[in-house]
């Protein structure tokens, strides 16, 4: 959480964050019964880069402990940004815990099959027009918004 906190101002376009965030917390575990610092220090973060808790399709725990005495907990969560209407919710596979003391989470992302109209044109091998190919092309690429 650190390391988001220090980076939060660089970071743009995110559309997910995910991961295991170790705190538990009664805003997204109703059956953990405090609400914890750390929680509201994440959810800033997250609220800086407009990103917000998205919940799950089945409420169950995400991490499973080996020992009878402590309670399963959800600690494994996904952000995802307000404006996509697709990344709305993600899933819990609580049958798959027993590979590890944590479950897997997933999210559909549905990817729509474009027409990108193309050309081929060819260029003469170690050619000037080559040359200044190349260079536009690694400009363009520079120039990606990730």
């Amino acid at each position: 959480m650190k390391y988001l906190k220090d980076t939060e101002a660089n970071i743009h376009n995110i559309l997910i964050i995910a991961g295991n965030f170790n705190i538990r917390d009664s805003n997204w575990n109703p059956t953990f019964p405090f609400h914890s610092v750390h929680s509201n220090l994440l959810t800033d973060i997250v609220d800086s880069i407009d990103l917000c808790l998205s919940k799950s399709t089945n409420q169950v725990p995400t991490r499973y402990s080996d020992n009878a005495n402590d309670l399963n907990s959800t600690i494994n969560l996904m952000f995802f940004r307000l404006s996509l209407l697709e990344f709305n919710n993600y899933t819990i596979y609580p049958e798959h815990w027993y590979l590890s003391d944590y479950t897997p989470l997933t999210v559909d992302i549905s990817i729509f099959k474009e027409h990108v109209p193309t050309k081929q044109h060819t260029i003469v091998k170690n050619s000037e027009e080559e040359n200044n190919f190349i260079n536009k092309l690694i400009i363009s690429i520079k120039r990606i918004d990730m």
